[in-house]
């Protein structure tokens, strides 16, 4: 079995937690979504990911308090019938 480094390590708990948040049950018929949309901010250690379970769309690890503002536009955003995907650059 491989060992990793600690960035390593660190990269695929990232990339797994990412996907865990992505799997959890949030559907809806074709063409309903949610307003505001259902975002969930995951923590990983002072880093946070933003997941939109609507857009299934994320804004990619950030600061954690960068996080919590990508959620709090992204809910406010979506209050009507306009939605813009969650990204890295969001």
């Amino acid at each position: 079995m491989r060992e990793y480094t600690a960035q390593e390590g660190a990269a695929l708990v990232a990339a797994c937690t990412a996907a865990a948040a992505h799997r959890r049950d949030h559907h809806h018929a074709a063409a309903v979504t949610c307003h505001p949309h259902a975002v969930e901010v995951v923590h990983l250690g002072h880093r946070a990911v933003t997941v939109c379970h609507d857009c299934e769309s994320d804004s990619g690890f950030l600061p954690e308090r960068d996080a919590e503002e990508v959620a709090r536009v992204h809910r406010a955003q979506t209050l009507g019938d306009s939605a813009g995907r969650l990204g890295p650059a969001a």
